[in-house]
Parts: C-alpha cells; sequence; structure tokens
C-alpha cells in the first residue's frame, strides 16, 4: 500500500495541537488594516481551533497529523 499524500496547502496553513486538536491561523489581517480597529487588529494575531464539524475534512487532508 503506498503513502498517502499530506494536502501541502493545507501543511502549510493548519497544526495539530498535542490534543489532537487543529489550529488556523485567522482571516482578514494581512492588508486593509487601516479600517480595522486595534482591538480587532489584535484579535486576529491570535490563531484558533477548526469547528468540529469540519474536523474530518481537515485530518483527510493531513493523514499523519502535522
Amino acid at each position: 500500500m503506498p503513502k498517502m499524500k499530506t494536502a501541502s496547502g493545507a501543511k502549510k496553513r493548519f497544526r495539530m495541537t498535542g490534543s489532537g486538536k487543529i489550529r488556523r491561523n485567522r482571516a482578514y489581517s494581512s492588508h486593509i488594516l487601516t479600517k480595522k480597529t486595534t482591538k480587532q487588529k489584535r484579535r486576529l494575531r491570535h490563531s484558533t481551533l477548526f469547528v468540529a464539524s469540519n474536523n474530518a475534512e481537515i485530518r483527510r487532508l493531513l493523514p499523519y497529523g502535522r
């Protein structure tokens, strides 16, 4: 049986936590920052977890739990 391939776009964007949850960075933080409030930009700096309903799809993209 050949090895499964990891989706290279997913391995750059997502990572697993120690407990097996999937972390992602927040969107809307790269440009057009002048109209966003300081509070909003501060919140965008931190990563967050995926919603549980998306976990099965992401695990298919990351078969070895990168």
